[in-house]
């Protein structure tokens, strides 16, 4: 028996019904106010004008300058995933994988490749001339470089003592 519905008086065949599901990802507000939302949020800032400022110059004259390009490119997309899975509160709901560890994991090594990263990028401002365009932004992309250091240093520690909490619970 096929359905029908009326519309304005005339009969018209109705609409099949499917099955629709809804997603159950759900946008965190809250985390994007605490510690560890707030340091990603900074780490993705700072990381993006870091391969920004080197991007825009030559820096595959250098290839010191490849290696500060491919760390933060690496670490800024690896953040963003981060980020977004956190915000979306997808790790609450994959509790096959080790949230506490794997973010752990990522954020110390992220903060090492970024000292590194920071440290070759400052030492490489001295292979431009002062006052020029790849000068001024080699130097600018350091200080973020650090800066981004900093950062991931924070977000280590912090999921340091969230791996330290869930280790101690179980």
């Amino acid at each position: 028996m096929e359905r029908v519905a009326v519309v304005s008086g005339r009969r018209s065949p109705s609409v099949p019904e499917y099955n629709i599901s809804t997603s159950t990802l759900a946008f965190d507000q809250h985390f994007t106010t605490t510690a560890e939302g707030i340091l990603l949020l900074a780490e993705i800032v700072c990381g993006m004008l870091v391969w920004i400022l080197v991007g825009g110059t030559e820096y595959f004259q250098l290839s010191a300058l490849c290696w500060v390009m491919f760390v933060a490119i690496l670490c800024w997309i690896q953040t963003v995933f981060l980020f977004i899975i956190y915000l979306t509160g997808a790790h609450k709901r994959i509790s096959q994988i080790p949230w506490t560890t794997l973010t752990l994991c990522l954020n110390c090594s992220a903060a090492a490749l970024y000292l590194v990263t920071a440290v070759v990028d400052a030492l490489s401002v001295n292979q431009a001339i002062k006052g020029r365009h790849n000068y001024n932004c080699w130097a600018a992309s350091a200080f973020f470089a650090f800066l981004t250091t900093l950062c991931y240093a924070g977000s280590s520690y912090l999921s340091y003592r969230a791996w330290k909490t869930t280790e101690e619970e179980q």
